[in-house]
């Protein structure tokens, strides 16, 4: 058989391919992993969920309000960090992205796939941080898994959202850069997310409380509250589920852009 009569790979195989590749990888690290995306979130538990409510200096039902934010938490932190590091990693010094660029499938298809990966290891440090916490916490009063499909669309289009988010800041810093990133980025994002607070509480402060809608993780935080913790105040559920789509569609749209730019250089 010549190589003009070879049927053509399809792009769907190409793309399992890599992605099973990736989740190989996924699952050797497992335990790097889990210590690098859920180990701030089961502290923060430890000291705020467990310690100061035992000294008597929060109270208990605190817990209540901060197990959806560090779920919250969990999932964007991994999401991010499962596109972004590899992606500074395979674009640098090595080039290890170039074997996947040469496969016969388009280009940006690529960098879909790494977004999938992510989303599918925010699912998973979700669904690690969530027991762990309501095991260190104790019994936590309104906990609720009626809605069950709320969250699995917040749990996959807040993977998304921060998984495409990752695509873009793999791509356009340099890895050299990437404490920055931590610093300027991330950690403030962190700070003013709701993930220890809710959105409503902000009411007192309203300018802060219309400011920190410009960040993403305000919207997990409190689709988390809305699916687990529904008897709490939280945003309404239509207007968290438009901005995951829309910020969704906005970093795959800014990421791949990055991403066409940084494979042609």
């Amino acid at each position: 058989m010549t190589p003009e009569t070879l049927a053509p790979v399809a792009p769907s195989r190409v793309f399992m391919a890599i992605l099973l590749r990736d989740l190989t990888v996924a699952r050797r690290e497992l335990p790097y992993f889990l210590v690098r995306t859920a180990l701030q979130p089961i502290l923060f538990v430890i000291v705020f969920g467990f310690l100061l409510p035992k000294m008597g200096m929060i109270p208990r039902g605190y817990s209540t309000t901060m197990l959806p934010g560090v779920v919250a938490l969990s999932l964007t932190l991994s999401a991010i960090q499962s596109v972004a590091l590899p992606m500074m990693q395979d674009f640098g010094f090595t080039k290890e992205i170039e074997d996947r660029l040469l496969s016969p499938v388009p280009t940006q298809l690529v960098a879909v796939e790494k977004v999938f990966s992510g989303v599918l290891q925010g699912i998973v440090a979700a669904l690690f941080v969530l027991p762990v916490a309501r095991l260190i916490m104790g019994p936590i009063p309104g906990l609720s898994f009626a809605n069950a499909p709320l969250l699995l669309a917040v749990t996959i289009l807040g993977g998304a959202a921060f998984s495409a988010m990752g695509l873009y800041l793999g791509t356009g810093i340099a890895p050299p850069q990437i404490g920055l990133m931590f610093s300027v980025i991330v950690a403030p994002m962190i700070m003013f997310g709701c993930t220890y607070y809710p959105w409503a509480g902000l009411s007192h402060v309203p300018m802060m409380k219309w400011l920190v809608l410009i960040n993403p993780l305000v919207y997990v935080s409190e689709g988390m509250r809305a699916a687990l913790t529904p008897s709490l105040p939280h945003m309404p559920v239509s207007l968290i589920l438009a901005a995951l789509v829309l910020l969704t569609v906005l970093f795959m749209w800014i990421g791949l852009k990055a991403f066409d730019k940084r494979a042609m250089s």
